[in-house]
C-alpha cells in the first residue's frame, strides 16, 4: 500500500499542535509559516492574455497541457478531453471519455492518450475518436509519454509499460523496486529517441530501451537520508528536461542536477529539495525549491547564477524560460515572470484564482498555463 508523505505531515501537525480552523482557540498562525505576501513590482514586460478557455476542475490530480503541432490538448479530472487551435484559443472538438481521468495529456504522432481512474488508458485519434482501451496494474498519475510508435506509462505500484500506438498492444513491462514510503505525485517519462527517461520514486532516474525495456542507465538523483521513512522520501519530481547531451532532474529532499543523456553519469549535482521538478534552456536550469525559492543554475557546472526567495511558502510550480523572462505559477493563480538573467520581478499576470499545479508550457510565442480550477489561458509576451 503507498501513502502520501504530504497527507501524513499534514495530518499529524493538526493531530498535534491542532489546526487553527479547527480549533477556535488555537494562536495565531506563525506569519512566517504563511504564504509570503505579494510585493508592488514595476512590470517591464508587457504581458497580455491571448485567449482563455474553461476545462473543468483538476479535482486531486494534476492535468498538463500538450501540444502537437498546432493543436494543444486538455484533460478534465471529469473525463473531458478537448482539442485547442494553440494560436486563437478556439475549440476544435470537446469528448467525454466516460470516466473519471487521473493523468493527462500525452499527444504526438496523431494520437491523444490519457489515464482514467483504476488505471484505464484511453488512446485517441486527432479526431476525439477512440482508438483502443486497456487496463493497466493500478492508478496511473503520471503523463503518458509518446514516442516512436508507442506510448508509455508509469503506474503507481512502480510498473513501466510501452503499448502499440495503433493498437493498444502491450509490447512490454517492467517493474521497478518500490520505497516504503513515497509521495503521491507524479514523476515524468520522457521518450528521447530510443530511449525513455522515467523519473521514479526513491530518488531513482532510470533509461530504458524502447525496444524492450531493458535498463540503459540509472542515476541517483537524491540519496535517502534520515531515520524515518518519512525522512528518506526523496522522490525525483517533476519531468526530466534534456537539452543537449544532458538530462537534468530534481528531487524531493535531494539534489538537482544534469546527467549525461547517454550514460547517466553525473555533470553535476547540487543540494535541493522540489516537490515539482524544473526546466532547462541553453544556459541555465531552474527550480522551485519546497520552501519557494526560484533558483537558476548555470548548466555548465551547475554554479548558483541567481536566488528569488521572494515567493516563499507559496506552492510555486516548475519555472520556465520565456523570452527573457522565467515564468512560474502559485496557489493563487498568478503568474510570475522573472528575469532569466538576475531573477528580479519583471512581470506578473492573473488567472482565476485557483493553483497552477503543472509546469507552463511554451507554444510557439505563448506561455499556457492550466489551473486547478479548470482554466487552460494563453499569455503573449509584447
Amino acid at each position: 500500500m503507498q501513502f502520501s508523505a504530504k497527507l501524513i505531515s499534514v495530518a499529524a501537525f493538526c493531530l498535534l499542535a491542532g489546526c487553527s480552523s479547527l480549533n477556535p482557540f488555537a494562536s495565531k498562525p506563525d506569519p512566517k509559516k504563511l504564504p509570503a505576501p505579494l510585493v508592488e513590482i514595476k512590470s517591464t514586460i508587457a504581458v497580455k492574455q491571448a485567449w482563455l478557455i474553461s476545462i473543468g476542475s483538476s479535482a486531486n490530480y494534476v492535468f498538463s497541457p500538450a501540444v502537437d503541432g498546432s493543436s494543444v490538448y486538455v484533460a478534465a479530472a471529469d473525463g473531458t478531453v478537448a482539442k485547442i487551435d494553440a494560436a486563437s484559443g478556439r475549440s476544435v472538438w470537446r469528448i467525454n471519455a466516460g470516466f473519471s481521468l487521473t493523468a493527462g495529456v500525452g499527444a504526438g504522432l496523431g494520437s491523444v492518450v490519457v489515464a482514467g481512474e483504476k488505471g484505464n488508458l484511453f488512446a485517441f485519434d486527432t479526431d476525439g475518436k477512440l482508438r483502443w482501451k486497456v487496463q493497466e496494474s493500478s492508478e496511473i498519475l503520471s503523463t503518458p509519454a509518446i514516442g516512436a510508435g508507442l506510448v508509455v506509462i508509469r503506474s503507481n505500484d512502480n510498473r513501466i509499460s510501452a503499448y502499440d500506438l495503433e493498437t493498444g498492444a502491450k509490447k512490454w513491462s517492467v517493474e521497478r523496486p518500490l520505497p516504503p514510503l513515497i509521495l503521491r505525485a507524479v514523476p515524468g517519462l520522457l521518450v528521447v529517441g530510443d530511449q525513455v527517461i522515467v523519473a521514479l520514486p526513491g530518488g531513482r532516474m532510470s533509461s530504458l530501451a524502447l525496444k524492450n525495456g531493458g535498463l540503459r542507465w540509472e542515476a541517483v538523483v537524491g540519496e535517502p537520508k534520515g531515520n524515518t521513512e518519512l525522512e528518506r522520501v526523496a522522490d525525483v519530481s517533476g519531468l526530466p528536461v534534456v537539452v543537449g547531451k544532458d538530462v537534468c532532474a530534481t528531487s524531493y529532499q535531494g539534489r538537482v542536477g544534469c546527467f549525461d543523456l547517454n550514460t547517466g553519469s553525473p555533470r553535476w549535482v547540487k543540494n535541493i529539495s522540489s516537490e515539482v521538478g524544473g526546466s532547462a534552456d541553453e544556459r541555465f536550469m531552474f527550480a522551485s525549491d519546497s520552501v519557494g525559492t526560484v533558483n537558476a543554475f548555470n548548466r555548465d557546472g551547475g554554479s548558483s547564477a541567481w536566488r528569488n526567495d521572494k515567493l516563499a511558502r507559496r506552492r510555486l510550480s516548475a519555472p520556465i524560460s520565456f523570452g527573457r523572462s522565467v515564468a512560474v505559477g502559485d496557489f493563487e493563480g498568478y503568474v510570475h515572470f522573472l528575469s532569466r538573467e538576475d531573477g528580479s520581478f519583471i512581470g506578473r499576470v492573473a488567472t482565476d484564482g485557483s493553483q497552477i499545479l503543472a509546469a507552463p508550457i511554451v507554444v510557439g510565442s505563448n506561455l499556457i498555463v492550466q489551473t486547478k480550477s479548470g482554466s487552460v489561458v494563453a499569455f503573449a509576451a509584447e
